[in-house]
């Protein structure tokens, strides 16, 4: 099949809380609510509970997203940019793992990819940070290369990962069937959908139910702290 690595493997990682020490997400809105472009009252509890909602496999991912994309739509990209290179000194930099690099270096034969739910805008720069050719990632929608504060297609959160990796190793003459080995390192309950589908599938410092499932089907478990 056309766009397959060497020896017809598939490497795929999360990001949040697998090769970062943190939650990229996160971070960017409490980045913005610090330089005071969000309200900190207004915002600040509820980038907290969204996140505890992630955490507990209970979130709205149009509610979340909303409240995510809509203050992209509200800057200039120029202005968008710039605030992220700054964010990527101070707030990802610092959490990327210690072993993270190892890992993806580890699988620098096969066809590798960081698949998240996080969007594209605040990931990708953090992907290229990490030496990673190729990001799966929720899009924020943009009209002349402004974004509009809406999604473009289906998010990349839980079952939606699924599709969306099937929809671009298509789009490459693939399909995740087709790989003789295919791994998956995450962390979070919300990606047991994905994590079911490979033939190797990781916990990577699990949080509590993603343990729980790995140490009954008999999963890796790893740490990368």
């Amino acid at each position: 099949m056309k766009g397959l690595g060497l020896n017809n493997r598939l490497a795929l990682f999360d990001l949040d809380n697998t090769l970062l020490a943190g939650d990229s997400d996160f971070e960017w809105a409490q980045f913005l609510i610090e330089k005071g472009v969000l309200d900190r009252e207004l915002y600040e509890a509820r980038n907290q509970e969204f996140y505890e909602q992630y955490k507990a496999g209970t979130l709205d991912i149009d509610a979340f997203l909303d409240f995510q994309l809509k203050p992209l739509s509200r800057h200039p990209r120029t202005e968008l940019d710039a605030w992220h290179r700054e964010f990527m000194e101070r707030r990802i930099r610092p959490i990327i793992r210690r072993k993270a690099r190892a890992l993806l270096d580890g699988h620098s034969g096969a066809l590798r990819a960081v698949i998240t739910a996080t969007n594209s805008f605040v990931t990708a720069p953090i992907v290229r940070e990490l030496g990673i050719e190729n990001l799966i990632a929720t899009d924020p929608e943009q009209v002349n290369g402004e974004f509009t504060g809406a999604v473009r297609g289906v998010p990349c959160f839980r079952e939606g990962k699924v599709a969306r990796l099937e929809a671009w190793l298509a789009s490459r003459g693939a399909a995740l069937d087709g790989f003789e080995v295919s791994w998956f390192y995450s962390d979070s309950l919300n990606d047991l959908p994905l994590l079911e589908r490979v033939t190797h599938p990781v916990a990577v410092d699990p949080d509590e139910t993603l343990r729980a499932h790995a140490t009954h089907r008999g999963w890796p478990i790893v740490s990368l702290d």
